[in-house]
């Protein structure tokens, strides 16, 4: 059985994610973890020997969290009612990130599914957000919701690669598995550099066609460009409902946060972004 992660604050975007995950996975049995961190500014010690009025605050907001959260639960229960659907409220007095990496070792999550406001005037995407630091360091996959979007089924999903690693099953399992779950197809699209391919990206590419042998996939080849300016070349000409990566130092990944160029591009993700850490040394 899958174990999903939701982080919610409450707001509607959050709840939106939560809606898409459900509807996602509405053919399969999960277990939901709904999950709500706080962390008081005015918890430090020198503060509540000046203000004890404060010393019950962690308590007063892990009593609203609770609430909160099973009213959140008992919402999805009746507005899906779902048999195969379990939700588990936790809430944690802990930032987002740590508490997502405690969880997923210890409830052995599969996936976490969370809202993401996108880049709006000058907030590039991610930079400096919850949703940055956690695809950063996740050690399970993390799908992106941009705020307000609406559930479609999956019928591309779009996997841009450099050819740079060598995937195994395990590590694309996710990728795999979604696209067997919504009888949709993977679009493999690489960007050329101007020179042809090394033989380990040779190798890596074969490789990557033996694992996805039973699922349906086609080879993308685009001219050189900006790896943004390239994904959202494939966009516009072919209709994609989730864009996956692997995040991995080594990849043009990383580029996309490091680059100053490309932050200043401001991209706007108006589809779900699935991020999977890679795991193959390989």
């Amino acid at each position: 059985m899958m174990k999903i992660i939701l982080p919610t604050d409450f707001s509607e975007n959050s709840f939106n994610a939560i809606r898409y995950a459900l509807r996602l996975f509405e053919k399969e049995e999960v277990f939901f973890y709904l999950l709500h961190t706080y962390t008081p500014a005015v918890y430090r010690p020198e503060y509540i020997l000046e203000f004890p009025g404060q010393i019950g605050l962690g308590d007063v907001l892990q009593q609203q969290a609770q609430e909160k959260l099973k009213a959140a639960a008992e919402k999805f229960k009746t507005e899906f009612n779902n048999p195969l659907h379990t939700f588990i409220p936790h809430e944690a007095f802990n930032t987002l990130v740590a508490e997502i990496l405690e969880m997923t070792i210890n409830e052995g999550a599969h996936m976490v599914i969370m809202g993401t406001q996108g880049a709006t005037g000058a907030k590039e995407i991610f930079l400096g957000s919850n949703s940055a630091h956690v695809v950063k360091r996740s050690t399970c996959p993390v799908l992106l919701i941009p705020n307000e979007f609406e559930f479609e089924h999956l019928t591309e999903v779009l996997f841009p690669t450099d050819f740079e690693i060598a995937y195994d099953k395990h590590e694309l399992s996710p990728l795999i598995n979604l696209a067997k779950m919504q009888g949709s197809s993977i679009e493999i699209l690489h960007i050329a550099t101007g020179y042809p391919l090394a033989p380990d990206q040779k190798k890596h590419k074969e490789q990557l066609e033996k694992v996805l042998a039973d699922v349906p996939h086609l080879f993308h080849e685009l001219p050189p460009c900006e790896i943004i300016d390239g994904i959202n070349q494939f966009q516009v000409k072919t209709k994609v409902n989730m864009l996956v990566m692997i995040r991995n130092k080594h990849t043009f990944f990383e580029r996309l946060f490091i680059d100053p160029v490309i932050k200043k591009l401001a991209f706007h993700i108006k589809i779900p972004f699935m991020v999977m850490p890679h795991t193959n040394p390989g």
